[in-house]
């Protein structure tokens, strides 16, 4: 099985999905970096781009809640391809808007 989801897209679904959980839970920037002992450049980097240390992406998941509910949203949804010809044939094919040269 391959899976598109490419690393920025991974980054960018954990910070989205972090940030639904902070937010969810009533926290602010400044009050999760206190608590977590992250500093607030390195969270707002986080939730604006994505990047982080592996030590402070683990700080903030032991103040926000656990590791397998972030994770689950790197898992792809039902597009999952086998081979790049699966791929190919689930593109759907281009309509020309204009005649061949000649």
């Amino acid at each position: 099985m391959i899976s598109l989801l490419t690393i920025s897209k991974a980054q960018k679904l954990l910070s989205e999905q972090l940030k639904a959980r902070r937010l969810q839970q009533g926290f602010t920037q400044e009050g999760l970096a206190k608590r977590s002992g992250v500093s607030l450049p390195t969270l707002r980097k986080f939730e604006q781009k994505g990047l982080i240390s592996l030590e402070s992406f683990l700080k903030l998941l032991m103040v926000l809640g656990s590791l397998e509910d972030i994770v689950d949203a790197l898992k792809p949804d039902d597009e999952t391809f086998k081979s790049i010809d699966d791929v190919l044939e689930d593109r759907p094919q281009k309509l020309r808007k204009h005649g061949w040269r000649t």
